[in-house]
């Protein structure tokens, strides 16, 4: 039996997010599919994985709804056990929850598209630009773009912190890359109330790029919140290369484990040598309260 994972979002104002998490709910079950489901009063943003014919039957009673009509899926293939239940919840926005005080609403306000073929473009062509992958600290430590800039920010949230640095860059267009591309629709419009004006962001996340692209400017493996841990494309080809690093050795790893820290449980690059060695591994440069 084949699986399918979709990944989508949409910033459209949701009137009743209530009935909205009931219905979807409702549906998935019926369906039999597993995943995570966000609504809020500023859109909808899931990953849910099922049959082929299942995923299908969901898209399609998904475009009848008025409001979903026009979402892009992002589909790729599934195991039958990356999402291992199924959870549907009512938040503050659909990305954590806790960047909805920034204001920024992407239906009103984010930054201009640039596809996977300009942006492709924009590296073969030696263009100047500044790319920011606006993901988790840990995200990017298995892949990322060419030349890259990786703030430190162990949650979206965080992005605040790193604004200062961020305003400097005003010389060349700013391009931001998040995994599905919702992340970027509202990194992109607080960055423009925040002074900086040329700002784009990558039309419907890398994951789009490296499908179209793959090991093109973009290396390693990209990190997704599933069971899967880490998908790639063409990673049999010799132009596949593994940036991941252990923690401990620095030797070359795309192995993920948790910090066995019950106050951290920060997730790390730790090839399995190295975890062999320990009975409980935590942070080897220290966990975080």
């Amino acid at each position: 039996m084949s699986y399918q994972i979709l990944l989508y979002y949409k910033y459209i104002e949701v009137a009743d997010p209530q009935a909205v998490k009931l219905w979807q709910k409702t549906l998935c079950q019926l369906l039999g599919l597993k995943g995570r489901i966000i609504v809020a009063h500023e859109g909808i943003n899931g990953t849910v994985e099922g049959t082929v014919t299942a995923t299908r039957q969901y898209m399609r009673a998904m475009k009848e709804y008025p409001a979903f009509s026009e979402i892009t899926y992002k589909i790729s293939e599934g195991t039958g056990k990356a999402l291992p239940n199924l959870s549907v919840k009512v938040r503050k926005d659909i990305i954590s929850d806790s960047v909805a005080h920034w204001g920024v609403n992407p239906s009103q306000q984010t930054g201009k598209y640039l596809t996977a073929d300009e942006l492709h473009e924009w590296y073969e062509s030696g263009k100047k630009f500044y790319l920011v992958d606006m993901r988790n600290d840990y995200e990017h430590k298995s892949g990322h773009f060419d030349n890259a800039i990786l703030p430190p920010m162990e949650n979206f949230r965080d992005l605040p912190k790193v604004l200062p640095e961020l305003q400097k860059l005003t010389d060349a267009p700013m391009v931001t890359v998040c995994t599905g591309g919702v992340r970027c629709e509202k990194a992109t419009g607080f960055l423009m109330n925040n002074g900086l004006q040329d700002v784009y962001q990558l039309q419907d996340g890398i994951v789009t790029y490296m499908e179209k692209y793959p090991n093109q400017h973009f290396k390693g493996k990209l990190y997704v919140f599933d069971n899967r841990i880490l998908m790639g494309f063409h990673t049999d080809e010799a132009e596949h290369k593994v940036v991941g690093q252990c923690v401990v050795c620095k030797k070359p790893s795309e192995h993920y484990v948790n910090c066995t820290n019950d106050a951290c449980h920060r997730h790390l690059i730790c090839c399995e040598d190295c975890q062999t060695s320990y009975t409980a591994f935590t942070c080897p440069q220290g966990c975080r309260a």
